[in-house]
């Protein structure tokens, strides 16, 4: 038989974690000592450490009682904490009142009690990656099926303690106050009307600010409205003006043709002459002088047409901790992969968006993502985006019936004028029904409606009113209306126990008119039972800002407004909707604000 040895790194590894555990006893002690000889002391531990950044259990219930008293505002000193620690039972952990005297006591200096807090985090830190690197070789040895999600979260979870010891995300009002007033004091003294990374649009920073770090912004247009020359703008004003690494994710072009795009727009040379290489001698001087303003920029490209979200989350983590980070752009969010086996393309665009605000909690960043828009819109007289035309959403009407998890219903006009986040929802995981937290509900405008007709055989006839493009659950997956046909089985709610899916037979899609439409974001599973029939929730769930680039030429060739486009803000969640106008130079392909129209 052969022998099996380990390698020198699994010897190691095993090594390792027979070793004791990183931590100083004496920092610990000293901190507390100090804690309890000087108010001062608490306040500087409180900032540095937490409870459970001590090795001890007891040192841990003694910080506790020490922060519970000085939050109130009483006395901190062996006897009260003594008092307090009675109170939980905890005082004989740390040998009675004589202990905490004793602790007092033998404290080296109150001065160096910064030093002794900083000591017992880097400790925590050494204890808390440890724990994630065993977390990790636990995934590893388990053999997993998909090795790239392991990956990914081997990448998350170190990325998170590096960025953020504190793991419980917990944070007190107080503290929060105190970071939302430094906020405050910083803007108004730059007093600047952009509070985030700037698009470099006066018209549209002035509705949104600038783009918030942590939000994520989806971007629509049909095709030909120029969604990557909007995206490259953006990125190049971004660098520009923020000084600060762009990363640019390109599904559909390389990333030559979008430097060939950058180059044009920045110097104002017609593209087709920077394609053919047709160019005088005025041409060169300008390109030349634009390669030098973008060679100062720190714009990144990153071409893989196959990316999927993990990929994305984990080269924006890497660049991030090596060279800083101010935006990311994905163009365009149809083309990305999502989780690998995912049960069908709309759950997997769900995860796709729900992985891309994520990404835009994570990094703490803006993170910007085009998307194809359904050319339904296309059949309306006036052809302005409206949040439903969002490819893979859809809405329905207020009168349809939502089943709650507890068996109750009510329509989608009840929930609005309620707090929809009181409500569960009855729902479908793909194999079992189960509860799902309703987060909202809103409005998406007026659109066309449809009524698709559901018959079984037992249970019966059912209907449901939504846009063409509301998707249903189909023995194929999640079909938009518009692709179900007569005979296709749909899934419905099994009679009145409302217990299990069967499946219907659409019977008829009849058109009908106009009507104001709604629809709902539902956590986890992204779907909802409408008047017994599974239904699913938009794209747009996840986006903090939903907007649209829309250029009325392309319609009408003799329109007023030529080289103008309209970018509508549809949704904001954090401030006003409305429109800004942009100039759309379609020579060199470039958006740029009014006032700039004339500008090099």
């Amino acid at each position: 038989m052969f022998r099996v040895d380990a390698t020198g790194d699994e010897r190691r590894l095993d090594a390792l974690l027979n070793r004791s555990i990183p931590h100083s006893l004496e920092a610990e002690e000293s901190l507390i000592g100090a804690m309890l000889l000087s108010k001062d002391a608490v306040a500087e531990a409180m900032e540095e450490v937490r409870a459970d950044d001590f090795y001890s259990t007891s040192l841990q219930n003694v910080y506790k009682a020490i922060a519970a008293l000085y939050l109130r505002g009483e006395a901190v000193d062996p006897v009260t904490v003594a008092e307090e620690l009675k109170r939980s039972s905890s005082l004989d952990q740390v040998s009675g009142l004589a202990g905490l005297v004793e602790l007092q006591a033998s404290t080296p200096s109150i001065g160096n009690a910064s030093q002794y807090a900083e000591i017992v985090r880097q400790y925590s830190l050494l204890r808390r990656l440890i724990k994630v690197a065993v977390e990790i070789a636990d995934m590893a040895y388990g053999l997993p099926q998909d090795i790239f999600a392991v990956i990914d979260a081997a990448e998350s979870k170190i990325f998170e303690l590096a960025e953020r010891p504190d793991a419980d995300g917990i944070v007190p009002i107080k503290d929060s106050l105190s970071q939302a007033l430094d906020r405050l004091e910083s803007l108004y003294e730059n007093d600047q009307p952009v509070s985030g990374t700037p698009t470099g649009f006066v018209d549209l920073d002035e509705i949104i600010y600038g783009l918030q770090p942590s939000n994520l912004i989806i971007v629509g247009a049909r095709p030909g409205m120029g969604k990557t020359s909007f995206a490259l703008s953006l990125a190049a004003n971004a660098a520009r003006v923020s000084s600060e690494p762009v990363l640019l994710f390109s599904l559909e072009m390389s990333h030559i043709e979008l430097t060939e795009r950058l180059v044009s727009a920045e110097s104002r040379v017609d593209s087709s002459r920077i394609k053919s290489g047709k160019l005088t001698d005025q041409d060169w001087t300008k390109i030349s002088h634009a390669i030098g303003r973008l060679s100062e920029t720190k714009i990144f490209i990153d071409d893989n047409p196959d990316l999927t979200i993990m990929d994305i989350r984990s080269r924006a983590r890497r660049l991030k901790a090596r060279e800083g980070l101010s935006l990311v752009v994905i163009d365009y969010l149809q083309l990305m992969s999502g989780r690998r086996g995912a049960e069908n393309r709309q759950v997997e665009v769900s995860e796709i968006s729900r992985g891309l605000k994520i990404l835009a909690r994570q990094l703490d960043v803006p993170v910007v993502a085009l998307s194809q828009l359904s050319r339904n819109l296309e059949a309306r007289h006036d052809r302005r985006p409206q949040l439903a035309d969002l490819r893979e959403s859809g809405c329905v009407t207020a009168d349809t019936v939502v089943t709650l998890a507890d068996g109750e219903s009510r329509t989608v006009s009840q929930l609005l004028v309620g707090d929809p986040t009181e409500a569960k929802l009855l729902s479908f995981d793909g194999q079992n029904l189960r509860p799902s937290q309703l987060a909202k509900v809103f409005f998406t405008g007026v659109r066309r409606i449809f009524t698709v007709s559901i018959d079984h055989p037992f249970f019966g006839h059912r209907s449901v009113r939504a846009t063409s493009n509301h998707p249903f659950f189909t023995e194929d997956g999640w079909l938009p209306l518009e692709e179900l046909n007569f005979g296709r089985k749909v899934a419905i709610l099994a009679g009145d126990s409302e217990t299990k899916v069967e499946w219907g037979t659409v019977s008829s899609i009849t058109a009908e008119s106009m009507e104001p439409t709604y629809d709902l974001t539902v956590e986890d599973t992204h779907c909802f039972f409408g008047n017994g029939v599974l239904l699913h929730n938009s794209l747009e769930q996840d986006a903090d800002i939903v907007m649209f680039i829309y250029r009325d030429e392309l319609y009408n060739p003799d329109s007023v407004d030529r080289g103008t486009a309209e970018l509508i803000i549809a949704k904001h969640r954090n401030g006003p909707t409305g429109t800004a106008r942009l100039a759309f130079l379609s020579h060199c392909t470039l958006f740029a604000s009014m006032a700039r129209m004339g500008d090099r």
